[in-house]
């Protein structure tokens, strides 16, 4: 389990572009205490549970949690999926004003027709 959290505590504080020293400060704790628990090396993550998930942002049971789902792929798909609300929005605009046009278009023919007439 301690490698487990161990390499957690790695990619989480790498996620958020900390240095092992940020973290150890934050914890207040030495380096070298923190430097064993991301090597799986030590037990204090334990004393350390409520400041580590409050660093991180994460909840308790994302810490704790064996499987091991990549924080860097679920970035990936946030953005992803960020991404591709952005572009539905201007996939939207883009539509209505066709569909203004054509509405503008219609009235030109109506009163082309008149004409005609």
């Amino acid at each position: 389990m301690n490698k487990i959290i161990g390499n957690k505590l790695k990619e989480l504080r790498r996620s958020k572009n900390l240095s092992q020293e940020q973290v150890a400060d934050f914890l207040h704790i030495s380096l070298s205490a923190y430097s064993r628990m991301e090597r799986g090396e030590s037990t204090s993550w334990a004393n350390h549970f409520n400041k580590i998930c409050e660093i991180f942002e994460i909840t308790p049971e994302d810490l704790v949690r064996k499987e091991s789902k990549s924080l860097l792929s679920d970035n990936l798909v946030s953005e992803q999926r960020f991404t591709e609300i952005a572009m539905l929005s201007v996939y939207r605009k883009i539509i209505k004003r066709y569909e203004l046009q054509i509405e503008d278009l219609k009235i030109i023919i109506k009163n082309l027709n008149k004409g005609k007439n």
